[in-house]
């Protein structure tokens, strides 16, 4: 029995037919399994020899009738999706750069049976800092969901253990870029590159050293961040 058809036979099993009866005329579990394999071979990227990077943040994009006919088991059946996922990339040498998730979400455009996934991969971030700190902070910058506070004299972030912030992403350098945060009341901060390999993109354009404000986009590798610029409230 192929890895498609045990998924299949399992999630039959779990909702004891249910969902393969309400989905007969409609979107199969095992189509959407097979597409998520097949967007990983097709986005994968050599990191070494034996190594390759596939996304692992997915999206499936279904009609609002398949959406419906899907929220009773969608916990269940993404748990065995994500499940199979990993056993295919088990099989392949493929490596994720964080953990996998998977939503399901309506697509106006969409009409009954038909259904497409949109994936990226985002790497795993790892600070030092707390949720205290980060909330006390006049400036953040935040990575992938996760938020680290810009305080003096700054933070280094790459993908090492050196860094103060850590991003599980191939192209980012082990002491990638340098936020330097000057003390004072203006809080000024720039950002500069440590000489990366693959260098850094600030609001689109190719530097090496430039100030940023909120709002402001540092990419580096495969990873975005956004500066956020907490003001102060003040007593009128």
């Amino acid at each position: 029995m192929s890895g498609l058809s045990r998924f299949e036979h399992k999630l039959e099993e779990m909702i004891s037919g249910a969902f393969a009866r309400a989905f007969r005329s409609a979107v199969q579990p095992v189509e959407i399994s097979a597409a998520l394999q097949r967007e990983c071979d097709n986005n994968a990227q050599i990191l070494s020899r034996d190594r390759r990077m596939v996304p692992n943040d997915f999206h499936v994009e279904l009609a609002q009738t398949d959406l419906d006919r899907l929220s009773p088991y969608d916990s269940a059946m993404g748990q065995e999706l994500v499940r199979q996922l990993q056993e295919h990339a088990d099989q392949q040498g493929y490596t994720f750069p964080g953990p996998v998730t998977i939503e399901f979400e309506a697509a106006e455009d969409l009409t009954t049976g038909r259904f497409r996934i949109r994936s990226r991969a985002q790497a795993r971030v790892t600070g030092h800092s707390t949720a205290t700190q980060v909330g006390r902070a006049r400036a953040v910058v935040e990575i992938n969901g996760t938020r680290h506070p810009l305080q003096p004299p700054g933070l280094v972030v790459g993908r090492g253990t050196e860094a103060d912030v850590r991003i599980n992403d191939p192209g980012v350098s082990r002491r990638h870029i340098e936020f330097i945060v000057e003390p004072g009341e203006h809080h000024r901060i720039e950002v500069r590159d440590l000489g990366s390999t693959n260098g850094m993109q600030v609001d689109g354009h190719r530097v090496t050293h430039t100030g940023v404000r909120d709002g402001s986009l540092v990419k580096i590798g495969n990873t975005t961040m956004t500066v956020h610029v907490i003001e102060e409230e003040t007593d009128v």
